[in-house]
């Protein structure tokens, strides 16, 4: 009986928290101009819609370009800096540590608000270049605990063999460790982009004005009406910010599977 009430209020949980949106991916089908129950019909209209509005399209253009510079860069660093605090015994690796990973403990409005206020102090306007290294601030951690994870169980003997057969740091680096990392690094990569993709608190604080992402395009539609694109638009990001997990964790699962991992 006991175990029966668990499983049933662990239902009405995930429903309660997955039947929203559930609902949006249905509206999205919806013929009737009116996001409401009983559907009229189904209709791919929306879409149609969506793909013609310019400000959507540039938004969109936006979010990728945006999420994929993050992602490259995020990574880079996150890969750099793993490899200096698990590798290498360096004067306050703690610290270090705990502060490279601070912004996923910190409220995010929080760290925007701090960072706009500190980029204000020192006559920083906003611009794209200041979207930009927020977002890398905000999903450096991210990669740095995958990647680290991941590094931590690769054996410092096989990197040791190769050194001592001839081959030099980088050439150690990328015939040895780098392949058996590659499953963290592509899951890190595709989860910093993911939150890039998907982050608005962060970024209302700051972009510039005429720049729009997705989410801030979305913010901005919801405050004018509730138009039956909008559905249309949450269906796409709700495939995106599920598929390319899902995408990441079959890449990295090859991957590891390749490299005997």
């Amino acid at each position: 009986m006991g175990w029966r009430l668990i499983r049933t209020y662990t239902i009405l949980v995930y429903l309660f928290m997955f039947l929203p949106i559930a609902v949006v991916v249905l509206l999205s089908f919806n013929a009737n101009q009116f996001g409401s129950f009983p559907m009229t019909g189904l209709s791919t209209r929306w879409f149609e819609v969506l793909w013609n509005n310019d400000a959507i399209m540039r938004a969109f253009k936006t979010s990728i370009v945006l999420g994929l510079m993050t992602a490259v860069i995020s990574t880079i660093l996150g890969v750099l800096a793993s490899l200096a605090l698990v590798r290498y015994q360096i004067p306050g690796r703690n610290l270090i540590t705990t502060l490279l990973i601070a912004p996923i403990l910190v409220p995010e409005v929080v760290l925007a608000v701090a960072l706009l206020l500190f980029l204000n102090f020192l006559n920083i306007g906003k611009s794209f270049t200041l979207l930009l290294a927020g977002h890398v601030i905000f999903t450096l951690p991210f990669v740095i605990l995958v990647v680290q994870a991941r590094l931590v169980s690769i054996r410092r003997d096989v990197e040791e063999a190769a050194l001592s057969l001839g081959a030099s740091p980088m050439q150690t680096f990328f015939t040895i460790t780098l392949p058996q990392l590659m499953p963290a690094v592509a899951a890190g990569g595709l989860f910093a982009f993911t939150i890039s993709f998907d982050d608005i608190t962060g970024t209302l604080f700051w972009k510039p004005g005429g720049i729009e992402t997705v989410p801030t395009q979305i913010f901005s539609m919801l405050r004018n009406s509730i138009s039956p694109e909008i559905n249309a638009l949450g269906t796409v990001i709700i495939v995106l910010t599920v598929g390319l997990p899902l995408i990441g964790a079959a890449i990295a699962r090859k991957l590891a599977t390749k490299s005997g991992g």
